[in-house]
């Protein structure tokens, strides 16, 4: 067999990298809190037609006069979305006046009004969406392969939602539906990036019965981590471009290519070291209870 990386001997740095970012993150959360958007703590939704190609930046300069609080998204050519959660009547009359002074064909096509209880609602239901397909993922990788790769799947989608939070907590970034819709698609990925090392971890077992776990890990991420950072790369490299060309939809390949990358390291440097602890736990057990048994 060629050179093995050893990953699961390093497992320390690995778990020290990721402590440091999370607590960071949650340190974060617990002094200033999460930045919700619209979605989520209510507030007011315009679209405007300006009848025109236009230059965004010079959109929101106007907009800013009313609002130093607000999201705004250019919407195919002529079409502009504005979000802000303190914005009034008043307010929304002058960006349209404004607006209409610079661009003498627009018009206001919507005007959208989302409550506070509205938007606590939508948080509820986000949070059950995440951990219904967390649960789901467990019961599915349980069965499939084992519950150790079970609980070692779940700690690396819990560890890529805290990742994904705590950067959105250090940075000041708003989180909105298109951060829950990343992280799901993102759960789906990355199990589906595990179950590719963990399947080839349990046909390893077959072949190497009498090897550690750590050497079984090790031998079976080497195997596969080239084709898991090449899959990875192809992905960023997309979502990079879309995230660059396609400015109206930064909102959903942002925290999908942080996910995708967190993702990608938890595979390989968490979910499988991991699995190695649990394997190793649950082998000491039975040690032990055929030992107590033999005394008894």
């Amino acid at each position: 067999m060629n050179k093995i990386y050893r990953i699961v001997e390093k497992r320390k740095i690995w778990y020290a990298i990721s402590i440091i970012v999370i607590a960071i993150g949650i340190f974060t959360m617990a002094t200033k809190g999460l930045e919700f958007g619209l979605d989520f703590k209510g507030g007011t939704v315009i679209e405007i037609n300006l009848g025109q190609n236009f230059n965004k930046p010079d959109v929101d300069k106007v907009i800013k006069k009313y609002s130093n609080d607000f999201q705004s998204n250019k919407v195919e050519k002529t079409h502009i979305s504005i979000k802000s959660a303190n914005l009034s009547n008043d307010d929304v009359s002058g960006i349209v006046k404004d607006i209409k002074a610079k661009y003498s064909k627009s018009n206001i096509t919507n005007q959208e009004s989302i409550g506070a209880s509205i938007g606590q609602e939508a948080r509820i239901n986000a949070i059950k969406a995440i951990v219904i397909a967390i649960v789901a993922m467990f019961i599915y990788i349980a069965i499939r392969f084992e519950f150790s790769f079970g609980m070692a799947a779940i700690i690396g989608l819990i560890h890529n939602i805290l990742i994904m939070l705590s950067i959105y907590a250090i940075l000041r970034v708003s989180i909105d539906s298109s951060f829950i819709a990343a992280a799901l698609t993102v759960i789906g990925y990355s199990v589906h990036d595990t179950i590719v090392v963990f399947d080839r971890i349990r046909e390893n077992q077959k072949y190497m019965r009498r090897e550690e776990s750590g050497v079984i890990a090790d031998a079976s991420l080497t195997q596969t981590m080239a084709r898991s950072i090449n899959t990875v790369l192809t992905v960023v490299i997309t979502l990079v471009s879309v995230y660059i060309l396609v400015p109206s939809v930064r909102n959903f390949s942002e925290p999908i290519l942080i996910g995708i990358i967190s993702g990608c390291y938890s595979s390989i440097c968490i979910a499988s070291p991991t699995w190695v602890l649990i394997k190793n736990r649950m082998k000491k057990r039975k040690k032990l209870k055929i030992s107590s048994d033999t005394e008894n």
